[in-house]
């Protein structure tokens, strides 16, 4: 949970007469999620944030598995055989889903973007492969650049523009709200001191301006995944003033400090992010073990109750004899994975690594979809038959 924040100018009280200087009403909206139940956010708008002039006909975003994939078998996705695309939203393909998120791969270029996004489904977070650029909200802005994963909450309305054409995204939508991990937080909900990052870590919006515009502005609109062309009269971005809990931060994947031990750590150290039914990690550059028999190549080890994705982003992988910059890897639940022959004792007497990788586990079965077979290496399950 990002804590409380405040941008621009609010009342002294909620709830009450906040006016313009001509004597008329800002409009407040309260902005959260879980019904009244969880965190929020109370943003004063010139207009009411209601105006809509019409609502076109959904595009349809569902993904499309792919025919006869097989749940129980491990894969390789080649990550950049995703092809550039200019709109940031058709960029996105969807490569691997479940009920409770969407992964997906984009590689958008730079573009002016004059419509608006909101995803009313999911929280979203993306991950910066390559790229930089901002985000603009009704929150103020964040700027963003290599290794920074931006998390937006579910509704937030945002613009997104590229300093260049050379972009590559890592996006998941989360159908549950995207939350610091409980174990790194006090009953209070400040960071504790083991945790591998802390609040200056993290990055919130900046340089607030309000839009007082009427025109013709369209907000797609993601909603059980149909994406709705919806055409309002005043600017989203019409917000004088906001505080609260619930609104979109950054965190760079270069500030997470690695937990490290005598002997090989589990993957719950790398732990980033958590949600419902899966979690999110991150592995950065890190001293290995240092017990003097450690043996720094994880060990085999069975996923019987979760899938686990790797996102390769740069780096050398000890546990794999090939791997490229942009490359994801999928172990299954249900079935044993290690690392390749050879590459346990290649490990012994490694003191560091300088691997960098983002891994999402899920704990109900992912499903291939057409756009993630397309990028597929079938053979990968063999790959470790290879030496014996």
């Amino acid at each position: 949970m990002p804590h409380y924040q405040k941008r621009g100018r609010v009342p002294s009280k909620r709830h009450t007469q906040f006016r313009k200087e001509d004597g008329s009403l800002y409009c407040e909206q309260l902005f959260s999620t879980e019904g009244f139940s969880n965190d929020y956010t109370l943003l004063y708008h010139h207009y009411i944030p209601t105006a809509v002039t019409h609502v076109e006909d959904p595009k349809c975003l569902k993904p499309n598995p792919a025919p006869n994939s097989n749940l129980m078998k491990s894969r390789a996705l080649y990550g950049f055989q995703i092809e550039p695309e200019q709109d940031f939203l058709k960029s996105r393909k969807i490569i691997l889903y479940n009920n409770d998120l969407h992964i997906a791969l984009a590689a958008p270029t730079k573009d002016d973007q004059t419509y608006f996004y909101k995803n009313a489904d999911a929280d979203e977070v993306i991950f910066i492969h390559e790229g930089s650029g901002k985000i603009v909200t009704q929150y103020g802005e964040l700027s963003f650049c290599y290794g920074d994963y931006l998390v937006i909450p579910r509704g937030t309305i945002y613009q997104i523009h590229f300093d260049n054409d050379a972009n590559r995204l890592l996006v998941v939508e989360s159908f549950s709200p995207i939350r610091y991990p409980d174990r790194y937080r006090s009953k209070n909900g400040q960071l504790l001191e083991h945790a591998p990052y802390c609040e200056r870590d993290i990055r919130t919006p900046e340089n607030l301006k309000d839009y007082d515009e009427h025109g013709d502005f369209i907000i797609y609109t993601k909603k059980s995944s149909l994406l709705y062309p919806i055409h309002y009269a005043t600017h989203p971005f019409d917000v004088v003033g906001w505080d609260g809990c619930n609104y979109p931060y950054a965190f760079s994947i270069h500030d997470f400090e690695p937990i490290t031990g005598r002997l090989h750590q589990p993957p719950p150290v790398h732990q980033t992010f958590e949600a419902h039914n899966f979690v999110i990690c991150s592995f950065v550059p890190r001293l290995y073990d240092y017990h003097p028999l450690s043996i720094p190549a994880p060990y085999n080890h069975s996923n019987i109750d979760s899938d686990e994705l790797l996102y390769y982003v740069d780096g050398d992988f000890m546990s794999r004899s090939h791997v490229e910059r942009g490359m994801l890897t999928l172990h299954p639940g249900g079935i044993p994975h290690g690392p390749h022959p050879g590459t346990v004792e290649k490990s012994i007497g490694k003191t560091s690594t300088h691997e960098l990788a983002v891994m999402i586990d899920t704990f109900k079965p992912l499903i291939l979809t057409e756009e993630g077979q397309q990028i597929a290496d079938e053979s990968y399950a063999k790959s470790w038959h290879k030496g014996i």
